[in-house]
């Protein structure tokens, strides 16, 4: 695959599928390169060249290296999609503000819980669950009367919150109590080019 990117991930991180599907939603020539987390692979040398910190996902585009899922969205949309971000300045704040939800209470909540069923994580379910149920409350009051987001279409904010809630179901945390949710879900899923992460058989799912 010429002139591609390469978005170094693994199949189950939903951080990483935040990458792939951004660039298969918007058409980039991109080539996956899955890193094998329980051998260790991310805690070798030629992988932590690319990224100190040991995670996935990590973006190569030609000498450039961007590490962090939310980072790579945002230089992703700004090189070779600037529709997913809003050109106004309000609009992009708007979408600043569900990427630092998307980095704190949806990592700490329904990401976390899926951690523990999924991976095993030593963390506590019960603080996870809280946490989802108070953004999933946000974003479905947000939703109210809204198709997307921020603004009148899709924008990085929806990609950048799409994998952990969708999975969540597979740390226990429902959805049921969502129509709104449910239903931006549904809407990101209908884009052309979209490509679902691997599911488990992990939480409710079971």
């Amino acid at each position: 695959m010429s002139n591609a990117i390469r978005i170094h991930r693994h199949p189950l991180s939903g951080h990483a599928h935040r990458a792939q599907l951004f660039a298969s939603l918007t058409g980039i020539n991109h080539e996956l390169v899955d890193v094998d987390l329980l051998s260790g692979e991310h805690k070798k040398e030629a992988f932590l060249s690319l990224n100190p910190a040991g995670k996935v996902p990590v973006l190569e585009d030609g000498e450039v290296v961007v590490a962090d899922s939310n980072a790579i969205l945002v230089y992703l949309a700004r090189k070779y999609a600037p529709d997913w971000m809003p050109k106004d300045t309000v609009g992009e704040a708007e979408v600043q503000r569900f990427l630092s939800l998307a980095a704190n209470e949806i990592a700490n909540g329904p990401a976390a819980a899926r951690l523990i069923t999924v991976f095993g994580a030593p963390l506590d379910a019960d603080r996870a669950k809280t946490i989802a149920a108070g953004v999933f409350g946000q974003l479905e009051a947000h939703l109210d009367g809204r198709d997307w987001l921020v603004g009148n279409r899709p924008s990085v904010a929806d990609v950048a919150i799409y994998s952990y809630t969708a999975h969540a179901p597979e740390g226990n945390v429902g959805l049921d109590g969502y129509p709104n949710i449910r239903a931006l879900l549904a809407r990101i899923e209908a884009l052309p080019g979209f490509v679902p992460m691997q599911a488990t058989k992990a939480g409710l799912a079971a």
